[in-house]
Order: structure tokens, then C-alpha cells, then sequence
């Protein structure tokens, strides 16, 4: 159980390095940022594959195969595109309050699965970890700029309608990446999620050319050039989330998927906030301020709180 825990703590470190990515490279859309991130996946996973990658693709069957398609549409390129038009078109506080109900919505999706602590035995660290988020999201809004408010109700209301869909996305494929590992296990953490990135790659490639046909005087000619875009750059970043995020997150992910309850899993995704917020903290050059001191410490004791309700103490022997 605690190895579970603590790999769930370590892929959210690793995913939360994503967010500091798009400011790190403004010059480039979300779709762009989408299909470089994985098309170095599916490149760094054909590696991890190495010699053995015709003795792995020859135990996929058709599940696997519809498994492999479904998480990389849901848990990758699909999730990414929706969060970014949700944060365009709403603004970065509607599309953060809706996301912050990930941990939530996981725990109600997974509450029928083997293993599950029964939701009235989580409800209090269920109210901790939703407390915290509330702070997160009262500090956003307070801080928000109201660029987006300017466009009209009708983009607002798609960019939240894409905030939903995309909530849907990640919870979706969370409950769905465990429970497949959970009944498959003739694939190891690191060959799924290698598996999982060739899909992805796949999958970004054929979005990448069709891009490239329509829109490639503006990705590479003159107007390109001239919005800054540094290429090197571009591949350096996303190489480095591919690796970090995508590959070993993924990993780590997949490992703490096998060795804990859904519904613990779902609580494990706040390590994915936190570490965003301190990446945050440390890329601005700012401290946090009390709310956001606040929401940490009430998210930590709230998973804390969900780990001990899943994994209490033994009872002494007489």
C-alpha cells in the first residue's frame, strides 16, 4: 500500500512540471505544444521497447489495442486540448474550479471497486481535500484577470463546457487506466506505459501532419518566424516532459494503479497540484500567499487522512 502512495507522490511530482511548460514556450499554441509532447513520447517508449518491442506487440490483443487507443485519446492528446480551449475561451479560474474536482469525482467513479473504502468512512478527508481545493480556487479568483470575461457569454460558456469535458477525460481514464491494470497483468508498468506512448505518438503524428497540411505556412514559413518561435527550444521542453511526465510519470502511476484502491487513487492525483503550485511559486519567484498556504496544508492532511482510512493500524495482540 505505501509503495503505491509514495509512487502516486512521485508521478504527481513529475506531472506537475506540464504546467510550467506553456509559459516556458508562449510563442506556441496547445495543439503544437500537444503533438511535440508526444510525438517524443512514442519515440522515447519505441526505445524503452528496444528489442524486445516485436515480442511485446505480439502479446496485444484486440483489448489491449482498444485499452491503448481509448486512455491516449482520454488521458492525453483529447484532455490537454479541452483544458487549454478551457482556460482560452473561461479563463484560468472557472477552468481551475472545475478541474479541482478531479480527487472527487475519481473517488465517486471508483466507490463500487474491489477494495474501495466505503464513501461514508472517507467523508471527512473527503471535505479536508474539498476545503483545500476551495482555498486554491477562492485565491485564483480573487487574482484573476478579467481578459476573458471580455469575450461575451458564448465563448465563456464553451471554454466551460470544455473544462467539463475535459474533468470527464482525466477522471474517465483514471478509473479506467486501474481497473485494466488491475485485471490485465501480463504486461509490467513500464510496458504499458510504453505501450500507452507509442498510441499517443501514433496518434500525435496523424494530428501533427494533418496541422502541417493545412496550416504549415503558419507553423514553419515567415509568419512562424516571426511570433519568436524557437524550435530548439520546443524540442527540448517537450523531450524533457515526454521523458519526465509521460514516460517515468506514467510508470509510477501505473505501479501505484496496481497496489491501491481507486478510490485512494483519486486522492493521490492532489500531489499533481501541489507540485504544480510550488513549481509555480519557484518559476515566478514568489512566495505563496495564505490561501494557497492554506490549500496545501489542508490537501496534504486530506490524503494523509484518506491513506490511513484505507491502510488503518492493526489491532495488538492479547
Amino acid at each position: 500500500m505505501m509503495t503505491g502512495v509514495l509512487c502516486g507522490l512521485l508521478a504527481g511530482a513529475l506531472w506537475g512540471l506540464v504546467f510550467v511548460a506553456p509559459r516556458s514556450l508562449p510563442a506556441f499554441t496547445p495543439w503544437e505544444l500537444s503533438v511535440g509532447r508526444y510525438v517524443c513520447y512514442g519515440l522515447i517508449a519505441l526505445v524503452f521497447l528496444g528489442p524486445g518491442l516485436g515480442r511485446t506487440l505480439g502479446r496485444i490483443d484486440r483489448h489491449d489495442l482498444a485499452a491503448m487507443v481509448r486512455q491516449a485519446l482520454a488521458g492525453n492528446i483529447v484532455y490537454y486540448v479541452l483544458l487549454a480551449y478551457g482556460v482560452q475561451w473561461a479563463g484560468i479560474a472557472p477552468t481551475s474550479l472545475i478541474i479541482g474536482l478531479l480527487p472527487l469525482v475519481v473517488t465517486l467513479m471508483g466507490r463500487r471497486d474491489h477494495g474501495a473504502v466505503p464513501l461514508h468512512a472517507l467523508r471527512w478527508p473527503l471535505l479536508v481535500v474539498g476545503l483545500g481545493m476551495v482555498c486554491i480556487n477562492v485565491d485564483v479568483l480573487t487574482h484573476a484577470d478579467a481578459s476573458a470575461a471580455a469575450q461575451g457569454l458564448g465563448p465563456r460558456m464553451l471554454g466551460i463546457a470544455c473544462a467539463v469535458g475535459a474533468l470527464l477525460c482525466w477522471s474517465w481514464y483514471t478509473v479506467d487506466n486501474a481497473r485494466y491494470l488491475k485485471q490485465h497483468a501480463k504486461f509490467t508498468g513500464g510496458q504499458w506505459s510504453a505501450l500507452y506512448g507509442l498510441s499517443s505518438g501514433v496518434m500525435a503524428l496523424l494530428i501533427g501532419g494533418v496541422g502541417l497540411a493545412l496550416f504549415g505556412s503558419r507553423i514553419t514559413g515567415e509568419a512562424g518566424a516571426a511570433s519568436g518561435r524557437d524550435w530548439t527550444m520546443f524540442w527540448l521542453v517537450n523531450a524533457g516532459l515526454a521523458l519526465g511526465a509521460s514516460m517515468v510519470g506514467n510508470q509510477l502511476w501505473n505501479i501505484a494503479s496496481r497496489r491501491v484502491p481507486v478510490t485512494l487513487s483519486g486522492q493521490l492525483i492532489i500531489f499533481e497540484t501541489l507540485f504544480a503550485l510550488l513549481y509555480g511559486f519557484v518559476h515566478g519567484q514568489q512566495w505563496p500567499r495564505p490561501l494557497e498556504v492554506a490549500a496545501m496544508v489542508l490537501l496534504v492532511a486530506g490524503v494523509a487522512w484518506a491513506v490511513r482510512q484505507h491502510h488503518p493500524p492493526e489491532s495488538p495482540h492479547p
